[in-house]
């Protein structure tokens, strides 16, 4: 099972690691978070990341998300990342992280397709549905 590793802005990592949780029923195993906070040097934080890594990897490898590409938390990932063995995926959704928990039997590379595909078919404009509008107030 590839294990997987939030690294994010604040209390963002937390929130989806408890929304996950919520839709499929239970946390899912070896799923840590890990919080960059604004008073954080993210080079003070490696060593721990690392180490979440070292416990997630049960042999199939991690998957990192981060939120924003190019911010601190995305650049902490990018250093943990060992081609083929740590991979990393910005942009984290809530569609993505049920999608990549639904892959992590597969290999790296599939669920690294996978979960991207799930958050950017995820991201959908709701427009009003007729049947549904005389519902509204």
């Amino acid at each position: 099972m590839i294990g997987i590793l939030i690294v994010a802005h604040d209390t963002l990592p937390d929130a989806l690691a408890l929304a996950v949780a919520h839709v499929l029923g239970s946390r899912p195993p070896r799923f840590e978070t890990l919080s960059v906070r604004a008073t954080d040097d993210p080079l003070d934080l490696l060593p721990a990341a690392r180490a979440q890594i070292a416990r997630l990897d049960a042999g199939a490898g991690v998957l990192v998300f981060t939120d924003l590409f190019g911010a601190s938390p995305a650049n902490l990932a990018r250093k943990l990342v060992v081609p083929g063995r740590v991979e990393a995926v910005s942009g984290v959704n809530l569609p993505m992280l049920v999608r990549a928990c639904t892959y992590r039997s597969k290999d790296l590379d599939t669920m690294v397709k996978k979960a991207v595909s799930g958050g950017c078919e995820g991201v959908v404009h709701i427009e009003v549905d007729q049947a549904h509008a005389a519902t509204r107030t």
